[in-house]
């Protein structure tokens, strides 16, 4: 993996670092939880040793140049130690998971020391079942939700048996801490390399003067699009209220075979079956708290990624966002399936990706103060109501030191002024929900849960009912976290 010294920060990178503020952390992260006994800490700590060659980036922290001449940059950090980033801890008896998802829940709460390595691991013993946990929590601004894929062979291995991982040749040591003339220099060079990047891209195109014209158009309905967008606003919605630092997490188990067979039933996609539970369950939250639902639409953020074959084993974002439609005005689950559907069919064609990831290349070149205010803009609370992103995971067990992983939550971040994010991840069958609110905003958070259970066995009824199946569906064991964090 490229992952060098003087690095300098992606533009949507660093947008992640302008947008992280005292009640707003952007750190993403998951729960997951092993069978068998915790492996020794010492052991786990040689295991991650042995491996962290393989990411630089995870030894590496944040630079600023001087003045603001430019994005910050990853350097290699000098006083780094595995023990600081590694934490061990336990559950107090009987080791429930609902105490497990408040500990995950505080630790959520807490921000990244930004003068070291963004990451933590939280080793968790003591639950009630005999297994362990790892909670892991990382800055968007370092890693992403499908880059996060690729480094789990980082940490997890294919077989109950631990692979063995080519050493590094030479032990590692780091460069020495920069002075601030190479912080301006690494910048400097950083801007150079984008703009040879841009000047070897516009003679491509005059080289193939038909299809650049073409792309050219493309992008440009695609800012307008993205524009266009942007001058009708979300609704208002109890979920776009201040927040505060706490944070509840809740855990909800599905099996992903149950979403693709209200998609086989009904057509669409398993992500568009996503968003129509999502909605479905936003609904009957909704008329919990007295909100009238009728004629009302909410606007899901929800990430794409753009990240290509030949950039799979790359850090940073490579996103692109989309606003997607949650019609909780629509009563029939099978309707709002179908309204779901039409609409994302109609983004996809919208060309809004493609304006996106224009805007994210055009601030490769704006300066930090300019793409503070551009990113912003990007989470303005009157674009969106909440997030929705749908990661997926592999379709076969993982492993730690032989124990197997036998459930993943993912957990997202609120931005400013948003009281709900909702990640998705499938892995081994299973399709789990980690839903993170605001402590304050969201006492009520389980009504979501029970929401999302509900609303996707309706689907999943109808559909086996439509096709002759059994329409009966197992209850889908939930998992709650409550308490202060």
């Amino acid at each position: 993996m490229a992952q060098q010294h003087l690095d300098r920060l992606t533009a949507v990178d660093a947008s992640f670092l302008h947008q992280e503020g005292p009640c707003s952390h952007m750190h993403v992260g998951g729960l997951t939880i092993f069978e068998g006994p915790a492996p020794d800490f010492d052991e786990f700590l040689d295991h991650l040793r042995g491996r962290l060659h393989l990411v630089p980036r995870y030894r590496q922290r944040l630079a600023n140049p001087p003045l603001e001449t430019g994005r910050p940059l990853w350097v290699d950090d000098a006083t780094f130690n595995l023990e600081y980033h590694v934490r061990q801890t336990a559950l107090p008896h009987p080791g429930s998971e609902e105490q497990l998802l408040r500990l995950t829940s505080r630790i959520m709460s807490q921000q990244l020391d930004r003068s070291k390595p963004l990451w933590e691991l939280w080793l968790v013993e003591g639950l009630e079942e005999g297994g362990f946990a790892l909670i892991s929590k990382t800055h968007h601004a370092l890693i992403d939700g499908v880059s996060g894929v690729d480094l789990a062979t980082v940490m997890f291995d294919l077989t109950p048996v631990p692979t063995e991982v080519p050493h590094s040749d030479e032990p590692w040591r780091p460069h020495p801490s920069p002075s601030p003339a190479e912080l301006v220099a690494g910048g400097t060079l950083g801007m150079a390399k984008a703009a040879a990047g841009a000047v070897a891209g516009a003679v491509g195109a005059l080289a193939r003067p038909q299809t650049s014209l073409g792309m050219v158009r493309e992008a440009l309905e695609g800012v307008g699009e993205i524009a266009w967008a942007g001058l009708n606003p979300a609704p208002a919605t109890p979920l776009n209220v201040e927040i505060g630092p706490h944070r509840r997490f809740i855990g909800v188990r599905n099996r992903l075979s149950d979403f693709k067979v209200v998609k086989d039933a009904f057509g669409g996609t398993v992500n568009d079956v996503v968003l129509t539970v999502v909605s479905g369950a936003l609904r009957d939250w909704l008329r919990s708290r007295g909100v009238r639902t009728e004629g009302l639409e909410l606007r899901a953020l929800v990430p794409v990624s753009v990240r290509g074959e030949h950039e799979r084993h790359t850090l940073g974002n490579r996103i692109a966002v989309m606003r997607g439609p949650l019609p909780v005005y629509i009563e029939d689950p099978v309707a709002r399936l179908r309204a779901v559907k039409a609409a994302m069919d109609g983004l996809k064609e919208s060309k809004q990706a493609v304006g996106a990831e224009v805007l994210s290349n055009l601030e490769n070149f704006a300066p930090p103060t300019i793409l503070a205010q551009a990113s912003r803009l990007n989470f303005s609370t009157r674009l969106f109501n909440l997030i929705v992103t749908n990661v997926p995971g592999p379709q076969f067990p993982l492993y730690v030191r032989g124990r197997e992983m036998t459930d993943i939550f993912p957990v997202a971040f609120l931005p400013k002024d948003h009281a709900l994010a909702i990640a998705i991840m499938s892995y081994n069958g299973n399709m789990n929900f980690g839903l993170l609110g605001d402590y304050d905003a969201l006492p009520d958070l389980d009504r979501v849960a029970d929401g999302v259970e509900a609303s996707l066995a309706e689907l999943v009824a109808l559909a086996k009912r439509r096709t002759g199946g059994d329409g009966a569906r197992n209850g889908a064991a939930r998992s709650r976290a409550t308490a202060r964090a």
